[in-house]
Parts: C-alpha cells; sequence; structure tokens
C-alpha cells in the first residue's frame, strides 16, 4: 500500500504552485484540459493556489475525439470556475498526415500530443502564464508519455504522485466523480486506453514501482514481494530505456562548466 496523506499532499502542491509561478513576476498557468484525472486535478489545484480567475484551461479535440472527454473537461471548468477555451486541432493535424497517410496511430498520437503543447505555449505567452503540466510518477517511469508534447511544461505538480495517489488526491480535491471512475485514456484515438496499452492496471504496477523506486527494493525481494519475474523485469526495462524521457538533452562536455553538469544553479540563482 503506497502511504498517501491527501491532506499533506495538497498542501504542499499548492504552495509548489504558488511559488514557482509568483517567484518569476507570473500570476497564471494554463493548463490542457483533456477530461481525465491527472489534468482536472492540476488545474484544480491551480485554481486554489491562484485563484480561479488565473487559470486557463484549453480544451484541444481532434475529429476523433471522444465527446465524453470534453463534457468531462466541461464539468471541470464548471467546478473550479477557471477560464477555459477550445481549440480544433483537427486541421492543422489532417493537414500535416495527408502528407503521410501511411502514418501509424502511434505518430499520429505522437503528432497530436505536440501540437497540443505547442498551443498551451502559445497562449502562455499570450496571457503571461506558465504551462502546468499534468504527467505523474508512474507515467513519468514508465516513459509513457509523449516527449515535447503532454511530458512538457514549466512546471508540474503531479511528477511525483503516483496514479493511485492523483486519484485519491483528486477525490479530496473534488475532482468529478465520473472522471475520477472512468479508465484513463490520452484519448489519442478512438477506443484507446492507458491500461489497454500498457498491458498492465495502474494500481498493479504502482505497487511495484513504489517497492523498486522509493523502497529501494531489488529484483530478489520484489520477486519476493508476489510479482513475477517477467513482470519486474518488464518495468525495470522500461524505466530503463525512458530515461532519455526525463532529463534536459544531454551536452556533450568541452568546457569546464557544463549547463546541468557542473553549472546547475536554479532559475532564481543571484537573487
Amino acid at each position: 500500500m503506497i502511504p498517501t496523506n491527501v491532506s499533506l499532499m495538497r498542501r504542499i502542491l499548492v504552495a509548489f504552485i504558488r511559488n514557482e509561478v509568483r517567484k518569476v513576476g507570473l500570476e497564471r498557468v494554463v493548463v490542457g484540459l483533456s477530461g481525465g484525472v491527472d489534468s482536472s486535478l492540476s488545474a484544480m489545484l491551480a485554481a486554489e493556489a491562484l485563484g480561479p480567475d488565473q487559470v486557463l484551461g484549453i480544451m484541444m479535440p481532434y475529429r476523433t475525439s471522444s465527446a465524453e472527454s470534453l463534457e468531462h473537461a466541461r464539468l471541470v471548468v464548471e467546478k473550479s470556475g477557471i477560464r477555459s477555451a477550445t481549440i480544433e486541432i483537427t486541421a492543422q493535424i489532417d493537414a500535416y498526415f495527408e502528407v503521410f497517410p501511411d502514418a501509424d496511430p502511434k505518430r499520429r498520437g505522437n503528432k497530436m500530443a505536440r501540437e497540443r503543447m505547442t498551443i498551451l505555449y502559445d497562449h502562455s505567452a499570450r496571457w503571461d502564464a506558465l504551462v502546468a503540466g499534468t504527467s505523474n510518477k508512474t507515467e513519468l517511469l514508465l516513459g509513457y508519455g509523449t516527449l515535447h508534447g503532454d511530458m512538457a511544461s514549466a512546471l508540474n505538480p503531479l511528477g511525483d504522485l503516483y496514479k493511485t495517489q492523483v486519484w485519491a488526491l483528486g477525490e479530496a480535491v473534488g475532482v468529478p466523480e465520473v472522471v475520477i471512475d472512468k479508465k484513463p485514456s490520452a484519448d489519442l484515438w478512438e477506443g484507446q486506453t492507458d491500461e489497454a496499452e500498457l498491458g498492465f492496471s495502474y494500481r498493479e504496477v504502482d505497487e511495484l514501482l513504489y517497492l523498486m523506486v522509493d523502497q529501494r527494493y531489488g529484483r530478489t525481494e520484489l520477486i519476493a514481494a508476489g510479482f513475477t519475474a517477467d513482470f519486474v523485469d518488464d518495468i525495470a526495462r522500461r524505466i530503463m530505456t525512458s530515461q532519455f524521457k526525463r532529463r534536459l538533452p544531454v551536452i556533450a562536455k568541452v568546457s569546464h562548466r557544463t549547463i546541468d553538469r557542473d553549472f546547475r544553479y536554479s532559475r532564481d540563482w543571484g537573487k
């Protein structure tokens, strides 16, 4: 069982959002609203931290997107009181893939995720805001996300919360029940669900990841805890092969002080 103190998490994350936004002289955030629990929680925490008027939730449907997802996103807007906008991405996505009609669903899904992030960053510039991320710890560890797409952001309040913790905190914060209870999906193509694509449930993998990462269990200990060797090896492989998604681009070292190696000052250096 992963320890989850939702009251403490809520206070920490609300303070985190408020501090990270205001320390750079801003007051606002932009969030991409998919109708899922992660983006809903991120938006509602931001509303609590900065005030609903300082949060812009942008819904970016494609022509095959689920109508239910859009409906759920609007429920979150209504409940939280944040500002909102709906921007269709069908025209630009279809125009691109007219040139590459043989693209598979993965390529199309990645393109949609990156198109959505470019829209968020454009509106963050228009509105003098930061982009708030929505990727949780489970997704980040597994590499289950699109680099420079949904994994991009200026700040991420959910990146140290496993998916099961997101559900628990979402319930405490008041994310609509229908959003929490539905099957997680990036809504990248019709009928897509996270757990079907991954091949296991979030609850199952969270228990393994917590022991593997937070408690530093080794392979033998994990198998003794009841996980199959194949499952342990699969998850360990996913973590190792997706490391490049969790760090800045690797910079070739040719000087005494290389960015992200020897020069690691935070952005408020000198204050």
